[in-house]
């Protein structure tokens, strides 16, 4: 079955952390990436893994505070979130496929996402 799963997304103060992950079993040999979505704004690639775990690339945004990674024993990839701020709010999905070969990924072309995970960055 394709299919998605997200977790870990929850409540966190600005400058906190969060560890996002996805169950990506049906597409271990696929890159895989995250991308969120807030109220009123545009949906943002956010990151995006290469099949290998090898290479992985970022939106501007985030660069320097999210790291992306994946476990392929546990057919698993994270999305470790620090020092979050309100702007970095909304639904975490993670996505099939993505372009990790490009300075950005990109926030369209996506065939599969799971049901997504909210993260809410407030004091």
């Amino acid at each position: 079955q394709l299919r998605l799963a997200e977790s870990g997304g929850g409540l966190v103060q600005p400058g906190g952390s969060l560890r996002l992950s996805c169950d990506a079993s049906a597409f271990e040999h696929k890159p895989i990436g995250w991308f969120r979505q807030a109220p009123g704004k545009e949906r943002e690639g956010v990151s995006c893994i290469s099949a290998s775990g090898g290479t992985s690339n970022y939106a501007d945004s985030v660069k320097g505070r999210f790291t992306i990674s994946r476990d392929h024993a546990k057919k698993t990839v994270h999305l470790q979130m620090n020092s979050l701020k309100p702007d970095d709010a909304g639904v975490y999905y993670c996505a099939v496929p993505c372009d990790w070969m490009t300075k950005n990924p990109g926030s369209t072309g996506y065939d599969y996402w799971g049901q997504g995970t909210q993260v809410t960055v407030s004091s």
